[in-house]
């Protein structure tokens, strides 16, 4: 910047804050060979044709500047799940949406439709109420960027975005007000029915897989986030699913769960995971851990498994413990 003319690089710094055209930095006196120079030392960033701050998060700025590039869009479905950090997740064993790719919708007056690699544009109806308040660049709210996920994936693939949306606050009277409005539109029978089973008790992307692969298997729906009595206190312990009648838990272990940077670290992982186990064991209750893969292939023995534990727990003679669920996580 020091080798700008007077006032040149203050000004550029309030230009770059958003997507320019290169006509309107060599406005501002600049020629292309400070453009180029900016670039290489990251105080520009150059995406779809547009100059933009160069310390700016990379994916942020090229959303920026493909909206930029579509006037009148509004960024939508995943890339509005990014930017407002939803989870979402796409079954890799499948033909799927380009979800990397920088999605928007503009009126269905504008163009047809447009598919890339790294661009997707809907054309769709927008209304003040699918717009998230004072968010920049122009970005759908939560409750229509589930909506519109929903739409777009598979049940169980929606459910990690529904479910996300709800423990974030979202209320269930939005999303339906967003299903209302696009009562007619492709898709949304299935955006229905995941909204119908979103539950903000899921704390995870594994546990809302889970809740659906277990609905699909016809196992009965679960008690989500449940503490159990150890006779003089609630135990910290929650677990991720519990079913009551059959007096049976089920615990999502995520891979992150025993990530640790020394061994001796990772050993006490494992120390504190089993007694944890024992705690619950001491309740009464059959135990079933299982992880990403026993909920995504379709070979896996989670169901069986999950099964003869309904089993062996009916048999219990014992007292079935006492329990109850805690208030969802708001994260």
């Amino acid at each position: 910047m020091d080798r700008l003319a007077d006032g040149v690089g203050r000004r550029l710094v309030a230009m770059i804050a958003v997507p320019q055209r290169r006509s309107a930095l060599l406005g501002l006196g600049l020629r292309d060979a400070d453009l180029q120079r900016l670039l290489r030392r990251r105080v520009l960033q150059r995406h779809h044709g547009h100059y933009i701050d160069g310390q700016l998060d990379e994916q942020v700025a090229r959303i920026a500047c493909t909206q930029a590039l579509h006037p009148g869009s509004v960024v939508s479905h995943f890339s509005a799940a990014h930017l407002a950090g939803l989870d979402t997740w796409i079954d890799g064993r499948r033909t799927a949406p380009p979800r990397n790719a920088v999605w928007l919708t503009r009126p269905p007056t504008g163009q047809r439709n447009q598919r890339r690699v790294d661009i997707v544009v809907r054309r769709a109806g927008i209304v003040a109420a699918d717009l998230s308040p004072n968010r920049w660049p122009p970005t759908t709210s939560t409750a229509r960027t589930a909506v519109d996920i929903a739409r777009t994936v598979p049940f169980r693939e929606a459910i990690v975005t529904v479910d996300h949306a709800l423990r974030r606050g979202t209320s269930m009277t939005e999303l339906e007000a967003v299903v209302e409005r696009q009562f007619r539109w492709p898709g949304i029978r299935h955006a229905r029915a995941a909204i119908g089973f979103g539950d903000p008790h899921a704390e995870s992307p594994l546990e809302s897989i889970a809740r659906a692969y277990f609905a699909m298997s016809g196992l009965p729906p679960p008690m989500l986030q449940v503490q159990f009595w150890d006779g003089t206190n609630w135990m910290v312990e929650r677990v991720d699913f519990w079913w009551p009648q059959h007096r049976t838990v089920g615990e999502g272990d995520g891979l992150a769960k025993y990530e640790a940077t020394t061994p001796e670290e990772r050993r006490r992982l494992l120390r504190r995971s089993h007694r944890r186990d024992q705690r619950l064991s001491d309740r009464g209750v059959e135990l079933v851990h299982f992880g990403w893969e026993d909920v995504v292939n379709t070979r896996s023995d989670l169901i069986a498994r999950l099964h003869a534990a309904f089993a062996r727990g009916r048999l219990r003679p014992s007292t079935p413990p006492r329990w109850r669920t805690t208030p969802p996580p708001t994260h």
